[in-house]
């Protein structure tokens, strides 16, 4: 990528300087806002906005060629003020970690350390109360080897990797044996395929990342079925694309099987915490970035985004320091190293996660063939969609009161010269990937981006990250960030707990998942719940403006109430799973971007 107006000024070298926030041109409160046309001072709100222009540049992209970071004076000051912030929003999780973890590791060896699978559990039961008062899902443990609870993490705590397959369109990806897939399914892979009823997840380009010594890892393309007469969304097969290349499916060996499935969910656990990284964070900051560049402080629009991005420029700093930088967290307990994070980046920043609207959340999961689709049957459960998409709707309701409270009329819209330069700036300077193009002549596209800036803030960015990890995606045996003994180069694997991390690399991925959470953002008010609740930004807002978020709060409370109350039915399952996954509570998850 090209980097206008880069600045020569180091992006961290005021990152221990810790400036104040009260500008009222960063975080005006109580300020009455106003659209430019309204403006009673335009002379001075013209000579604010050039001086934001002039401070906030565009800096270098961080962690891969993704977008741009900001830089200059004024970028470099939001910076700094928001890596204080989420050092001091991280303390309480690094406290508690520390306090927690010798206790846990006290018990293991006590125990006599990894005797078996079930062994692992004691990394979780009745521990890190103050670290994970969520605690891990219910039914991860005792049904983590069941084929459905495989399949259905496709549909809840990984939704952004699996597709379905088009009959037409999309080639059959790798054979399996026909009798095999008859036995399974009843029906033929070409059947399968014809129908619309066959999903396919494909994570071989990890096949070409570089392994640490002493570690492994596949790179597993998997296939998915809606079966003809359950309907159950199940696993068909496996394929390592390593060493022997061997296929597995559901009538291997339990425990060949079972290492398939841990081998594709180490791949898949690698793909959404880096996807989120280039999906949610690079993509909001980069709109945020040129409204910083284009926008008053004064414009309701900006309003808007200062709110939804909060301390959003703390993180790819700090995961460039600690997190993916030689030798990190990362390094510590990944089978690939750093690099590899900064090769997925490159891959998938400008091919799918950086594309903004190809990731409206209903765009997407319809291009997937996860929902509405015309050319295949149902799904008959879709976690993910069934809790994230009322939160998307009640976002978009206060959007659109926010949107109509400040453009009544059409007019209003196409002479606001600063929301116009915002879209122009986005899809040039900026270099926003899939943006809506210039000009902005539909409230509709200004509701539209302003919801998908919430959603990659309050939604799509939990789902991966926060606390998922810690309560199911990232948890062991099931969920290995490396593998110990080679991939196997034949079936009839005896042993998996010989594959898996000893006590020492256990407790690194467990503490690395428990940092991502955020305990205490209940008495922060920090939770999706209070995403529009602030007085800060409420100040000065027009009357609807403060109905649509009381609107919006107690939907937000009766969602959480309903995920709160999630439980197994009488055939053990919750959403047609064989786990509770209670991730998407508003009352529980933060409205930003929080690590």
């Amino acid at each position: 990528m090209m980097h206008p107006a880069v600045c020569a000024l180091g992006v961290l070298a005021l990152t221990h300087a810790l400036p104040s926030r009260g500008s009222s041109r960063i975080n005006p409160s109580n300020a009455t806002y106003v659209l430019p046309q309204s403006d009673p001072n335009p002379s001075q709100r013209a000579a604010e906005i050039a001086i934001d222009r002039a401070g906030y540049l565009y800096g270098p992209p961080l962690l891969g060629n993704n977008s741009f970071f900001p830089t200059g004076p004024l970028g470099n000051q939001r910076v700094a003020a928001d890596i204080a912030v989420f050092t001091a929003n991280a303390s309480y999780i690094t406290e508690s970690i520390e306090k927690e973890a010798g206790p846990v590791e006290q018990a293991i060896m006590s125990a006599g350390g990894f005797k078996n699978l079930s062994s692992y559990e004691l990394l979780y039961k009745d521990q890190w109360k103050l670290s994970n008062p969520g605690r891990v899902a219910p039914g991860a443990f005792t049904n983590y080897t069941q084929d459905l609870f495989f399949s259905m993490e496709r549909l809840s705590v990984g939704p952004f990797s699996t597709r379905r397959l088009h009959p037409s369109k999309d080639a059959l990806p790798f054979p399996v044996d026909a009798a095999t897939v008859k036995k399974l399914s009843g029906k033929t892979l070409a059947d399968l395929h014809q129908s619309g009823s066959l999903f396919f997840a494909d994570h071989s380009y990890q096949a070409k990342y570089s392994l640490q010594p002493g570690r492994f890892a596949a790179a597993c393309s998997a296939y998915f079925y809606i079966d003809p007469k359950s309907g159950d969304f199940l696993p068909l097969a496996i394929k390592t694309n390593v060493g022997s290349d061997l296929t597995y499916t559901p009538l291997d060996t339990k425990d060949d099987w079972l290492l398939a499935k841990m081998m594709f969910n180490n791949n898949d656990y690698f793909f959404g915490q880096i996807f989120h990284l280039a999906n949610s964070h690079a993509v909001a900051e980069i709109v945020h970035l040129a409204g910083l560049r284009t926008l008053s402080a004064r414009h309701p629009v900006r309003a808007f985004l200062d709110r939804v991005m909060y301390q959003a420029y703390a993180i790819r700093p700090v995961g460039s320091q600690i997190l993916f930088n030689p030798g990190g967290y990362f390094d510590e307990g990944s089978a690939v190293d750093h690099n590899a994070v900064l090769s997925f980046v490159n891959q998938f920043y400008p091919s799918l996660a950086g594309r903004f609207q190809q990731n409206y959340f209903s765009t997407f999961l319809k291009t997937q063939g996860l929902i509405d689709c015309t050319y295949g049957p149902p799904l008959k459960h879709f976690p993910f969609a069934e809790d994230a998409g009322p939160i998307v709707a009640s976002i978009r309701k206060f959007v659109t009161s926010y949107v109509y409270s400040y453009y009544p009329s059409l007019n209003l819209l196409n002479g606001d010269l600063e929301v116009q330069n915002w879209i122009k700036e986005s899809n040039t300077a900026a270099q926003v990937l899939d943006f809506p193009s210039a000009p902005l002549d539909h409230r509709s596209t200004l509701i539209d981006i302003l919801t998908q800036m919430a959603y990659l803030t309050g939604v799509n960015h939990h789902v991966l990250n926060s606390n998922a990890p810690s309560e199911l995606s990232g948890t062991l045996p099931f969920h290995p960030s490396a593998f110990y003994k080679p991939i196997p180069t034949a079936k009839g694997v005896d042993d998996l707990v010989a594959f898996l991390p000893s006590l020492n690399q256990s407790m690194k991925q467990v503490t690395l998942t428990l940092r991502f959470n955020r305990p205490t953002l209940p008495e922060e008010h920090g939770e999706l719940v209070d995403m529009f609740s602030a007085s800060s930004f409420l100040g000065g807002q027009p009357q609807g403006v403060q109905q649509a978020k009381d609107v919006f709060r107690n939907e937000m409370e009766a969602l959480g109430a309903k995920v709160e109350g999630k439980q197994f039915d009488e055939r053990g399952l919750s959403q047609g799973m064989p786990f509770v996954w209670k991730v998407l509570d508003p009352r529980r998850i933060p409205f930003f971007l929080c690590v």
